[in-house]
């Protein structure tokens, strides 16, 4: 595995190495041992999966403490543009974001601890995605920002996308008092 830094700390982009031949792939998705060498010593305790149509966009969500959850994210099939907001405020990239283009061909994977925001934007249609949670989810801790923020300004890759009415109508960047 090879570990790639993102422009904010503790924000990771992890290639798996994929072992091909005529028969298929194989690579390991999760190997505690590796992860604890590349400095993400996490317990995982709950695993989720998604499904959805090209332009389904997902996000921006979090857990608040004491239910926060860092995520271990990749896809099956299809393709995304995933995303990750720093929400920490003693962060001096409080207010960032990184995305990454996870797909069924590149393998990557997305590590994105507590105090972040997370959503992602189908790129394909029947894009499965998969997500290791470090935390349970508890719907009274859940959290939105608006994922069309001007002042985040990120570029989804797509003009209108199907939303949640949920995500619909979520708080600005601007009015979010973060918990982290």
């Amino acid at each position: 595995m090879e570990i790639v830094k993102t422009k904010i700390p503790d924000l990771y982009i992890i290639k798996p190495m994929v072992f091909t031949d005529e028969r298929g792939y194989f690579f390991e998705s999760y190997n505690k041992e590796l992860f604890l060498k590349m400095g993400i010593d996490r317990n995982f305790v709950q695993d989720n999966e998604s499904f959805s149509h090209k332009g389904v966009l997902r996000g921006l969500h979090f857990q608040r403490p004491p239910f926060a959850q860092g995520k271990l994210v990749r896809v099956v099939s299809g393709a995304v543009l995933d995303v990750a907001v720093d929400l920490r405020k003693a962060s001096p990239t409080y207010g960032q974001w990184v995305s990454v283009e996870l797909t069924q061909e590149n393998k990557w994977m997305y590590w994105i601890p507590p105090g972040f925001a997370h959503g992602f934007v189908a790129l394909e249609d029947n894009t499965t995605f998969i997500y290791k949670c470090t935390n349970i989810y508890n719907r009274e801790s859940e959290g939105s920002i608006r994922w069309n923020d001007p002042d985040l300004n990120i570029d989804w890759q797509v003009e209108q996308p199907m939303l949640s009415e949920k995500d619909k109508n979520v708080p600005w960047f601007r009015d979010l008092d973060s918990p982290f």
